[in-house]
């Protein structure tokens, strides 16, 4: 999972400094995520798989496709 995330953030040329505010966390915080020294709290899992157009399962490598699950309608 957390390669898939680095790889995520590198494939569009961001920092980890520029995923940490986006999260609203420290810069070291997001890069135990990707070093795998912390587990990523859920919430932070949706935040992740939104900003990259991608389903939640596809993060921890559940599954392959990158294409997010349908939305539900309001």
């Amino acid at each position: 999972m957390y390669q898939r995330i680095r790889d995520l953030r590198e494939d569009r040329d961001l920092s980890q400094q520029d995923m940490a505010v986006f999260l609203h966390i420290a810069q070291t915080t997001y890069s135990d995520y990707e070093r795998g020294k912390i587990n990523i709290p859920i919430p932070v899992l949706r935040q992740l798989a939104l900003f990259f157009d991608t389903s939640v399962d596809y993060l921890p490598e559940l599954t392959d496709t990158t294409k997010p699950y349908p939305r539900k309608k309001a």
